[in-house]
């Protein structure tokens, strides 16, 4: 793996402890990976955030960079901690959990990563372009902007993706490279329109081909069905990259005249429905994961407008406080059918 005289220089700490260590980092994971290099990125987009994950450790992790005057020299973005930062207490969270959980994303804050707590970051703040190289953590994130954008990133790790967003470079391996974009397996849909369908897709999908590059045909997905199908085909399998006929940038870069062909209809829907399907009673509805956008909240609030919830069932609609705040009215609507 070859470094430039500036990248050497930086390993070597010449440019200050927390640059050194994400340097380490980083040229660590490019020798696992067998990267040739390293390759600036434009962006990148964190996990690790909640504390439930990183614990004690993790967050004395962010300290010491903080402490070690770690700054990230790319546009950055956070992903969800699992509590709202000012209503926590609605969610049942102790103190003592909020107050270390609110302290991680400060220590974000302090490196210049946007607080933005969402998952969604390609509807915000964080809008890579066509053939940028990024850094992003979150697989259904990371799905989208590979396969909807045409962004290239691997599935980076909460310190990577950090290290990554410090050096403003990543290794040079997987995703990164065309030759390893290509679509493995053809998908024939035949589904109707509602994102709910699209979401059994990508769940039907995620399990057949594992990590495989699904190739879509029948379908034409926009901003919300593009991120459901990424996050069930991410958390179904290890998809990180879809192509879709006449959508997708790169789908007409590639011959897949001789790839395996799977068929997706209605039974195949019905059949990931029943395996996720598994629970009679219901104690609580989280929707929004990944976050609702604002097309979804106006949409979700125009059918429970002037309703009232019934029972004792909780109900959490989950998005970015970006969008939050540019819903306001539809918010409401939300809050007045019960929590």
């Amino acid at each position: 793996m070859q470094l430039t005289d500036k990248e050497q220089a930086i390993l070597d700490g010449e440019s200050g402890e927390g640059a050194q260590k994400a340097m380490e980092l980083v040229v660590a994971l490019g020798k696992i990976y067998r990267a040739d290099g390293l390759v600036d990125i434009t962006s990148a987009h964190l996990s690790g955030a909640s504390y439930k994950t990183i614990g004690d450790g993790g967050l004395k992790y962010l300290e010491d960079m903080v402490a070690g005057g770690a700054k990230v020299s790319v546009n950055s973005t956070l992903n969800p901690i699992g509590m709202d930062r000012e209503r926590w207490s609605e969610m049942h969270i102790p103190e003592s959990f909020a107050v270390k959980q609110n302290r991680i994303v400060e220590l974000y804050g302090m490196m210049g990563i946007q607080k933005t707590c969402s998952c969604t970051p390609y509807v915000g703040p964080n809008v890579p372009k066509l053939g940028d190289h990024v850094a992003w953590a979150e697989s259904s994130a990371l799905s989208f902007v590979n396969s909807m954008i045409g962004a290239r990133t691997n599935r980076e790790g909460g310190p990577g993706a950090l290290a990554a967003a410090i050096l403003g470079k990543t290794a040079n391996y997987g995703l990164h490279k065309t030759e390893n974009r290509r679509p493995t397996v053809v998908i024939e849909a035949d589904i109707g329109d509602s994102l709910f369908e699209h979401s059994l897709l990508g769940q039907a999908v995620g399990m057949r081909v594992g990590g495989g590059i699904p190739y879509y045909r029948g379908i034409r997905p926009g901003i919300e069905e593009g991120k459901t199908m990424a996050a069930a085909m991410a958390a179904a399998g290890a998809v990180a990259m879809f192509h879709v006929e006449g959508v997708t940038p790169e789908a007409s870069n590639y011959d897949v005249s001789d790839l395996e062909v799977i068929h997706i209809g209605k039974d195949e829907l019905k059949d990931a429905y029943e395996k996720v399907n598994t629970v009679d009673d219901v104690e609580l509805i989280a929707l929004g994961c990944p976050h609702l956008t604002e097309r979804e909240i106006h949409e979700i609030a125009s059918l429970l407008k002037g309703r009232k919830k019934k029972g004792d069932v909780e109900i959490w609609f989950c998005t970015s406080k970006e969008i939050r705040d540019r819903c306001a009215d539809d918010v409401r609507v939300l809050e007045e059918f019960g929590p």
